[in-house]
């Protein structure tokens, strides 16, 4: 709504009239355009619900890993996860490639150069648009499936981490993960994380402990917790130290 009143009042355009093509310099909507943490276009366009205020994914995810305000308006954007308050702006974004040249294929170039350079195989996820759904009470039943059937922490940040194995003196061979390497939500807690390596293990889950700094880790402590307190700053993947207690005979 900014961004079009901006237009008609800088160049008087009638809205009731297309009849002429009217140039419109790019910075002088650099204003509706631009992300304020890092003063580049939007890229991958994400809102704020509780201010409306518009930043690049990347850049407002990172800027919440320390704090819930908005960085423009200073709001509190939720108490204790202000990431459930963000909201894809596909709209917005929309509008950013077709008033920046290049940007929506230089933004595709890199991320194919991403995938390629590590040897991964990027996967488009398929629009609830394009699916080819004739009817709309279809369409609203196809969405209800695929909401309650897709993961509930699929959409959230993710923490990397490497999971170790306190080196003893007996059975150094035992309890060795086969894939050491996990990536979890910032959501989930260390219990979560104590299930996974009992089953994997197939050790007791009260036999099965989590330590960081020789410190035992409590189960009730979340990833964005355990890597705000202990890892901030430091290179991915967050190292993890496990023990696996052996059953007394």
């Amino acid at each position: 709504m900014r961004l079009r009143n901006q237009l008609q009042s800088v160049y008087k355009m009638d809205p009731l009239r297309n009849e002429e093509v009217v140039k419109v310099k790019i910075k002088e909507l650099n204003e509706h355009i631009v992300c304020y943490l890092c003063a580049g276009y939007f890229i991958d366009a994400t809102t704020i619900t509780e201010c409306l205020h518009t930043f690049c994914k990347s850049c407002i995810v990172k800027y919440l890993q320390t704090s819930k305000y908005c960085p423009l308006c200073n709001i509190k954007i939720h108490e204790t996860q202000p990431l459930l308050n963000l909201k894809l702006d596909r709209v917005m974004q929309d509008i950013v490639y077709k008033l920046v040249p290049g940007l929506q294929e230089n933004e595709d170039g890199r991320i194919r150069d991403f995938y390629h350079s590590r040897g991964l195989e990027r996967v488009l996820q398929p629009s609830a648009v394009e699916d080819s759904v004739g009817d709309v009470s279809q369409l609203s039943l196809s969405l209800a499936v695929s909401q309650k059937t897709s993961h509930y922490y699929r959409n959230d940040e993710h923490v990397c981490l490497c999971l170790e194995k306190v080196s003893s003196g007996k059975d150094k061979k035992k309890f060795i993960l086969e894939q050491k390497y996990v990536r979890f939500s910032v959501r989930s807690e260390i219990r979560h994380l104590r299930r996974v390596l009992s089953h994997r293990l197939s050790a007791p889950l009260a036999h099965v402990q989590l330590l960081i700094d020789n410190k035992v880790l409590p189960d009730h402590m979340t990833m964005k917790q355990l890597w705000l307190t202990h890892w901030y700053g430091k290179p991915a993947p967050l190292v993890l130290l496990y023990s696996v207690r052996e059953k007394r005979r």
